[in-house]
């Protein structure tokens, strides 16, 4: 196995202190020694973490969404995604209310594709990638009733050329949304193919850690899921 990853490293933190509360995330001030640079200063966000799901139909289209972003100005096409803002609520539950909330769907398979760190220089949100298939709709009367940018979205199950080319083309902006795409597509080629096709399944555990933690302690929030997927263990590769 590759020894090529990521290294997870808590250093000395001399202070950590929040010196802005805001509406949905603080900003921290953190004092902390490294081996090659003592006595660096850093703010940062410190960001609760997010999931986002890559949901995969029968016909093998990736499901998007339209949503209004004010930071940017612009309608991005995204995946369903959401904040790990539920008290102890473990990543794999929080893509299960997500997706019924943003997109009317459950889906009877899971496993995850991605761990990612999104703006590591200056924030600490990490966000969990899920692919979602076997999908069936909520019945109406169950649907989840979206306000605010939400009761603007737009729906689109995109064939793969058709999602891979507009990446290229710079007209889907969204990393999450990207990597979704380029996710799906790695997954599918695999499986066309017939060989081995690396996901892993949703109690496996995330190196980063995220808001939730004690970020003075360097010590992660919850690790993963508590539970497997609904069709019990997929017999893929796992780290």
């Amino acid at each position: 196995m590759s020894d090529l990853r990521d290294e997870a490293y808590t250093p000395r933190i001399t202070e950590s202190d929040v010196v802005y509360h805001g509406a949905v995330w603080n900003i921290r001030r953190e004092t902390f020694d490294l081996p090659e640079a003592p006595g660096l200063v850093r703010d940062m966000m410190a960001h609760n973490g997010a999931v986002a799901i890559a949901c995969v139909d029968e016909q093998e289209r990736i499901l998007l969404i339209q949503q209004y972003r004010h930071p940017v100005r612009a309608r991005l096409w995204e995946v369903p995604a959401g904040l790990l803002d539920v008290p102890g609520e473990a990543p794999i539950d929080a893509a299960e209310r997500e997706l019924a909330e943003e997109a009317d769907l459950r889906a009877g398979r899971w496993e995850v594709l991605t761990d990612s760190c999104l703006t590591p220089g200056g924030s600490s949100e990490s966000i969990r990638l899920y692919l979602a298939r076997d999908l069936e709709l909520i019945a109406d009367e169950d649907r989840h009733a979206r306000s605010e940018e939400e009761a603007g979205f737009r729906f689109r199950w995109a064939g793969l050329d058709e999602a891979l080319d507009a990446v290229g083309a710079g007209e889907i902006t969204n990393s999450i949304a990207q990597l979704a795409i380029l996710q799906v597509a790695r997954i599918l080629r695999a499986e066309a193919a017939g060989g081995p096709v690396l996901t892993r399944s949703v109690d496996a555990p995330r190196l980063l850690i995220d808001g939730r933690g004690d970020a003075a302690s360097g010590e992660p929030a919850s690790a993963g899921g508590a539970r497997t997927d609904s069709s019990g263990s997929s017999g893929n590769p796992q780290d």
